[in-house]
């Protein structure tokens, strides 16, 4: 499929197997990235690891999972996020996991594949943590899921049925399926009001996968519950509204929404065409998500 070709193109990273990195150049840097496999419920499964080269192993080191969209790859996502670029500057590592079939099973049937047929994505993306923390030098208190559109979903997923992370940050996203057993994590969400796909207000979306979930309010306002927060403070900044909770055990919770924007990552660079493929708006100019999150992921750790 164009998909397919269009995340060959992008790689630049040879398949291995878990703790071989290969060295690899990007631009005029040279970098430790890899594309590793694992096995997984019967599956051999592939993430994508970058590690800076200032990450020596001399101290242990904060970990990101990015988890791509439906559509999407670990590929293409680390080239249009700015994971990389952010690892750069703060000094951790980022992991992007594969979907099967570049979806992932997120529960209530969705998304694609492996809604369809029970993949354990949940499972993968356990083990791939796993598998880091022995292998590359990160700290287990301060790991971190974020993720768009489907991938997003796969985050609240993993707050629902695991105690791996300290913080998760779904943009674009919901939450489906039951969570009866949520972990106390904190949790930044970033939404536009003009989400077609999975709208701000709730209901069926537009998309490919016609997703039908609570708004995006009442989910937000839920992990609150969960996490036994004060009632949330908020401000706005031109289209930029934002309502944080402060919790119990240095946690916290936060709603930021984007007055006008679609179904997007903000702050990204706009490719046109790979929007055209993956179902995304324009992304906005009024957030930086991925710096965002990222300073949000950096003052929460577990314990």
């Amino acid at each position: 499929m164009g998909l397919a070709a269009l995340s060959l193109s992008l790689s630049a990273c040879s398949v291995g197997r878990v703790g071989a990195p290969s060295t690899t150049a990007r631009g005029a840097r040279a970098t430790a990235s890899t594309v590793q496999t694992i096995t997984v419920g019967g599956l051999s499964r592939t993430f994508h690891v970058y590690r800076p080269a200032a990450v020596t192993g001399a101290t242990r080191v904060p970990l990101v999972v990015m988890l791509h969209g439906g559509f999407g790859s670990g590929t293409q996502a680390e080239a249009s996020y700015g994971w990389d670029a952010e690892a750069d500057r703060a000094g951790f590592v980022v992991v992007y996991p594969d979907g099967v079939n570049h979806a992932w099973d997120v529960g209530g049937g969705c998304c694609g594949t492996p809604g369809t047929t029970g993949v354990d994505d949940v499972a993968f993306v356990s083990k791939v943590v796993a598998a880091l923390v022995r292998s590359e030098p990160i700290d287990p208190a301060r790991v971190y899921a974020t993720g768009i559109s489907n991938g997003g979903m796969l985050a609240y997923r993993l707050a629902c049925d695991t105690r791996l992370f300290a913080a998760i940050g779904p943009d674009s996203a919901t939450l489906l399926g039951s969570c009866a057993h949520p972990a106390p994590v904190s949790v930044i969400h970033i939404h536009g009001t003009a989400d077609h796909n999975i709208p701000y207000e709730g209901g069926q979306g537009n998309g490919y996968a016609k997703i039908d979930g609570p708004p995006v309010p009442s989910v937000v306002a839920g992990w609150r519950s969960v996490d036994g927060c004060a009632p949330p403070a908020t401000s706005t900044a031109g289209p930029v509204t934002r309502s944080l909770a402060t919790c119990p055990g240095g946690r916290a919770v936060e709603l930021v929404t984007i007055a006008g924007a679609g179904h997007q990552w903000p702050g990204a660079v706009a490719k046109p065409v790979l929007e055209r493929l993956l179902g995304l708006d324009p992304p906005s100019t009024a957030l930086d998500a991925t710096d965002t999150i990222w300073q949000f992921f950096s003052a929460h750790r577990l314990g």
